[in-house]
């Protein structure tokens, strides 16, 4: 999943970056406010992190209403060293879905990003499933028939993309766009490559029913099994 760090300090904004790409997220960071609200538009963001006060003419609050303007519904963390009340509530009418206040551990921020990345999805199971495949996005563990199923971080992150879009066509650019960097060295195969490392790992053993689909011309999809 992709998420977008709009912070103003480098050290905390290659912080937060290093830490969501341990645990397996595509993280993009802008710098300023005009990058940050340009990239937020876009709507290729899964979560987005706004710090509260940026340096030039708009801040955080100002991108979120951006954000909420277009219709857009993707979850947003607030992140601020204002800790009065008020300004809590005023990054949850802005939009915000929730409020971090700074300093604060990754563990914590990292907690609040599961939470929201999973709110749209399910509200109460944290488990996805397509057939006899199962996710944790809790535990980062996959297991196929009660198999557990050893991934790399950027398998887990692929695999989670289809599973969160079952029965869906999804196209090559949206599978970079959601689950690599911008700045990642993709090469032409990229996506190929690692569609043949998920099938290795969820289909091959189990050659009865395969779960990934190529959809000819288009991209790929996960659903119901062919037999």
């Amino acid at each position: 999943m992709r998420i977008l760090v709009v912070e103003d300090e480098h050290k905390i904004a290659n912080a937060i970056k290093r830490g969501l790409e341990q645990e397996s997220y595509a993280v993009d960071v802008a710098f300023d406010s005009d990058e940050g609200e340009a990239s937020a538009l876009t709507g290729d963001y899964d979560l987005l992190i706004l710090d509260r006060m940026m340096p030039g003419g708009k801040e955080g609050l100002d991108i979120a209403e951006a954000v909420r303007a277009e219709g857009l519904h993707v979850p947003i963390i607030m992140l601020t060293a204002k800790d009065q009340i008020k300004d809590r509530v005023a990054g949850l009418n802005a939009g915000a879905d929730d409020y971090l206040v700074k300093p604060f551990a990754f563990e914590e921020l990292l907690a609040r990003v599961r939470a929201l990345m999973r709110r749209p999805h399910d509200t109460t199971s944290t488990v996805l499933k397509v057939n006899d495949l199962e996710l944790d996005t809790v535990n980062f563990v996959a297991r196929r028939a009660g198999r557990m199923i050893l991934l790399t971080n950027k398998e887990y992150a692929l695999l989670e993309y289809l599973m969160r879009n079952a029965g869906r066509t999804l196209t090559k650019d949206s599978i970079i766009t959601h689950v690599w960097d911008y700045d990642a060295d993709i090469l032409p195969n990229t996506v190929e490559v690692y569609m043949g490392y998920l099938r290795n790992k969820i289909d091959k053993p189990f050659r009865d029913t395969l779960l990934i689909q190529t959809v000819r011309g288009f991209g790929y999809r996960i659903g119901d099994a062919i037999q």
